[in-house]
């Protein structure tokens, strides 16, 4: 049973990764699953085994990728945590895990932005639920930094949540499609030197 379970966890992650690819270069409409199966290495009915079609599983693959990238920046603030860091450390390291994500997957990133702004999709509310959940965990570290002090009381924790992972993800986009000489320390390096800024000036950079 449990070999049952690896073979099938494998090969919708065949599956995820061929249609990621496609879709991005080519986008969904055009993307047929007979080219998502070809790419994947399996026959057409595996697609269908595995999920009912392809709007199916186009959502299945923005669970996964987003969940991917969530557990990311959750893992990194919980890391930052039990080395006794600070909240405004914790978000430094969520901006490092989330260029590091995106430097594993950027097709998948490349897709995740341009359906955020698409409104007349299928999955729509799939996607803003995702969207939410991703969100939360940087906003939670934002809300107790303010209750420590790190940040101004003045300080909107959805709004900042925002700003920070649309910064991480703009900008690296922009750093692999224009600047890919650079590392991704010395993008990340950047980032952190604007990150006292988007938390608040003055009042985070003496945090």
């Amino acid at each position: 049973m449990e070999n049952i379970r690896n073979r099938r966890r494998t090969t919708r992650s065949k599956l995820y990764d061929a249609a990621v690819t496609l879709i991005a270069e080519q986008g969904f409409s055009a993307t047929t699953v007979e080219e998502i199966a070809e790419r994947a290495g399996v026959a057409k009915g595996t697609v269908y085994y595995n999920f009912a079609n392809k709007t199916e599983l186009f959502e299945e693959l923005l669970r996964h990728g987003v969940g991917m990238f969530t557990d990311a920046l959750r893992r990194a603030a919980e890391e930052t945590a039990a080395r006794g860091g600070r909240r405004v450390d914790a978000l430094d390291a969520m901006v490092g895990a989330g260029l590091v994500f995106v430097d594993r997957s950027p097709a998948f990133t490349r897709l995740y932005v341009a359906e955020v702004w698409r409104t007349n999709r299928p999955w729509r509310d799939t996607l803003l639920a995702l969207r939410r959940q991703n969100l939360a965990v940087v906003e939670t570290v934002i809300r107790e930094a303010v209750a420590e002090g790190e940040l101004s009381p003045e300080t909107d924790p959805q709004l900042t949540a925002a700003a920070l992972v649309g910064m991480v993800l703009v900008a690296a986009l922009d750093w692999q499609a224009f600047q890919p000489e650079r590392t991704l320390g010395e993008v990340h390096a950047s980032l952190s030197r604007l990150l006292p800024g988007a938390l608040g000036g003055e009042f985070a950079a003496r945090a």
